[in-house]
């Protein structure tokens, strides 16, 4: 890039001469550095780190990017004793080091978390390139032809206005814009070289235009695709309340819900967006968002943690809105929830008396998923839940939660005691229910065993009866084969005697 600016504007070579050598020198010290860094830096082989120098001398130099990069270090620089340092196109081969500029951005853009706004950033800066590169040349062909001689080439620079150096790249980059924009009018070319500059650039527009509208595009539509993998889709919820005519106030509940999700960049389908990711792996990321909101609630908080990763995974984001209920006094409970963000309040049937208020941390719901025995409202909610403001909730179902507590028993039975110590508080456990639902448990456990040792008997029996009969049918196997001889014997004797008596 300032390759060619020291080449195309030849004041620039003599009056900031200094100032480009160093420049220059900079760069190739950099350059050797780089290619130094490259002998020790380490290479991926079917996902294994590869750090053994041998090996990564040897694939360095086997590589195109080794060929490139020596060739880029001839020091050419030499031929300045000859032809003079004015002539800065004898180091046009350091051109070849941009392929390392295309590996930089493609592992950025890799790496960012923002690849949508980096792909823009790329493409200006392509543009902007290109532009810089065609007012250099369009500078270079105004000196050739002669400054002023007409319109279309730079104007004199014996008019101060137009002898600096800034207005020089200035007023060559303004009018290079305008050729390639297409959106401003330029004086007509006068000479053949003229022409064909601007054919050149016209057909360069054609392609900039075509690359822009198309990467510009492509950035939009990933960054909608993005939206709706990450948020549902809100204009179809829209189009259904017209259709269906809904009243003001719950379309107003439900565009401010979207609107909420939107602004906060909260997701409601994390596990879909996760879905095809290897299971272990998932269930990393998982822990490392969520485990810090999970291990503040207090029941989870003597649990282990792989526990806490099994539940995790089961775990569904819910955002309630404000003023709507989570769950209310009687409806059967399928569901416990955690509070990630936000307040809920314990109100009474009226809906307006605030008896406790619960923030982050807090769960509800566990009594109805537990099945504790003794409680007398079995697996009914006990309290009216509602939202006071916007709430973000992790739900989790009575079908995961059992399914996750068969494999920790203990974790089963720390839960169900603090469950118990709730409904104590509340007087919602009867013990003699309790008790009795332990006894009745406890005479189901020794008929299950007594059942188990009875079949184990029987399986051992039947298998001795097994045995036996492939004993007795091996045996009788035997006998028949040894019956089978012998009259065989007695056949072939009978035959004998009737030739005999034939033959007298």
């Amino acid at each position: 890039m300032m390759l060619t600016a020291w080449s195309c504007f030849t004041q620039l070579q003599i009056d900031f001469l200094p100032v480009w050598l160093v420049l220059d020198y900079v760069s190739d010290f950099l350059y050797i550095l780089d290619t130094a860094i490259k002998f020790h830096t380490g290479y991926m082989e079917q996902g294994i780190l590869i750090t053994d120098r041998k090996q990564i001398y040897i694939r360095y130099m086997k590589t195109s990017q080794f060929v490139t990069d020596i060739v880029s270090l001839l020091p050419t620089d030499f031929l300045y004793l000859k032809i003079g340092v004015n002539v800065p196109i004898v180091r046009i081969n350091r051109f070849l080091r941009i392929t390392r500029q295309f590996e930089a951005f493609d592992r950025i853009e890799t790496r960012t978390s923002y690849p949508n706004i980096f792909r823009i950033c790329k493409l200006m800066l392509y543009v902007f390139i290109v532009i810089h590169w065609n007012a250099c040349f369009y500078f270079a062909l105004s000196e050739y032809i002669g400054f002023g001689n007409d319109e279309w080439v730079y104007p004199s620079t014996s008019d101060p206005g137009f002898a600096t150096h800034i207005r020089k790249y200035v007023f060559s980059f303004y009018f290079c814009t305008l050729i390639l924009t297409t959106v401003g009018d330029v004086p007509g070319p006068v000479r053949e070289e003229e022409y064909l500059f601007m054919v050149v650039e016209f057909l360069i527009a054609v392609l900039v235009f075509a690359t822009i509208m198309g990467s510009t595009s492509s950035v939009i539509m990933n960054i909608n695709n993005a939206d709706a993998a990450f948020y549902p889709n809100h204009d179809l919820v829209k189009a259904y309340m017209k259709q269906q005519k809904l009243n003001k106030q719950l379309e107003s509940r439900v565009n401010a819900w979207y609107q909420h999700l939107h602004i906060n960049k909260k997701m409601t389908n994390e596990n879909q967006i996760l879905q095809h990711l290897p299971d272990r792996l998932r269930a990393e990321v998982a822990v490392n968002v969520h485990l810090q909101t999970l291990s503040k609630v207090q029941l989870f908080q003597n649990c282990e943690i792989s526990l806490l990763e099994q539940l995790i995974l089961k775990l569904k984001p819910q955002i309630y809105s404000p003023g709507e209920y989570v769950c209310k006094k009687g409806d059967v409970g399928r569901e416990m929830y955690f509070i990630k963000e936000g307040k809920l309040a314990v109100v009474g049937d009226d809906g307006v008396t605030e008896y406790a208020v619960l923030g982050e941390g807090h769960f509800f719901g566990e009594i109805s998923i537990l099945n504790i025995k003794g409680s007398k409202s079995g697996n009914r909610r006990t309290a009216n839940i509602k939202s006071i403001g916007y709430s973000d909730l992790f739900c989790l179902s009575k079908e995961d939660m059992t399914d996750v507590l068969i494999e920790f028993p203990d974790a089963k039975t720390i839960m169900e005691e603090k469950g118990k110590q709730i409904l104590r508080k509340m007087n919602m456990l009867d013990e003699e229910a309790a008790a009795a639902a332990d006894q009745r448990w406890e005479e189901m456990k020794k008929n299950l065993e007594r059942m188990e040792a009875a079949l184990t008997t029987l399986q051992t029996k039947f298998a001795r009866l097994v045995a036996e009969l492939e004993s007795n049918t091996v045996k009788l196997k035997y006998r028949l084969q040894s019956l089978e001889n012998e009259t065989e014997g007695w056949l072939v004797s009978d035959d004998d005697d009737t030739d005999g008596g034939f033959s007298a």
